[in-house]
C-alpha cells in the first residue's frame, strides 16, 4: 500500500490571498479546454459540502492523466491554498468537520461569518506572487 498524501482540511476557513484583487467571487471564465481553476469552481458551486479537497483535485487532476487515486495521492499535491480560485477568483472555501469543502465569495456575509469564526483554523490562499 503506498503511502497517501491528503490535501484535506478539517473545521477550517480558507480566505481569499491577500494579494486577490477581486471584490467578489468570479466565476473562472468558460473556455474550452476548461481551465483547472473551471473545473474546481464548477465541482464546488454544484455540491457545496458534497466533496471534500483530495476528491475535488483528483477529479480536476489526477483523473484527466488517467491516474489512479492510490497513484494520484502518492506523491504530495498542492491543496486548495494554491487554487486560482482563492489567489485570483475571490473564493474562500470553508472546511468543514467532515473535510467537504463549499465556497464562499469574499465580501458576502457567509464569507465574513466563517473569517471570524475563531473556532476554525483560520489559513489563507497562498499569495499570487506576480
Amino acid at each position: 500500500m503506498m503511502k497517501t498524501h491528503s490535501t484535506n482540511y478539517y473545521n477550517t476557513f480558507i480566505a481569499v490571498a491577500g494579494d486577490c484583487k477581486a471584490a467578489s467571487g468570479e466565476a473562472p471564465p468558460a473556455k474550452e479546454p476548461k481551465s483547472q481553476a473551471r473545473a474546481q469552481y464548477e465541482l464546488l458551486s454544484g455540491q457545496p459540502y458534497g466533496l471534500t479537497s483530495d476528491d475535488v483535485l483528483y477529479e480536476t487532476q489526477g483523473r484527466p492523466k488517467g491516474q489512479s487515486r492510490e497513484e494520484f495521492f502518492s506523491k504530495g499535491q498542492p491543496c486548495l491554498r494554491a487554487a486560482a480560485l482563492g489567489k485570483r477568483y475571490g473564493w474562500g472555501s470553508h472546511h468543514n468537520a467532515e473535510g467537504k469543502v463549499a465556497l464562499y465569495g469574499v465580501g458576502t456575509p457567509e464569507y465574513e461569518k466563517f473569517a471570524n469564526d475563531t473556532s476554525l483554523k483560520q489559513l489563507k490562499a497562498m499569495r499570487g506572487g506576480k
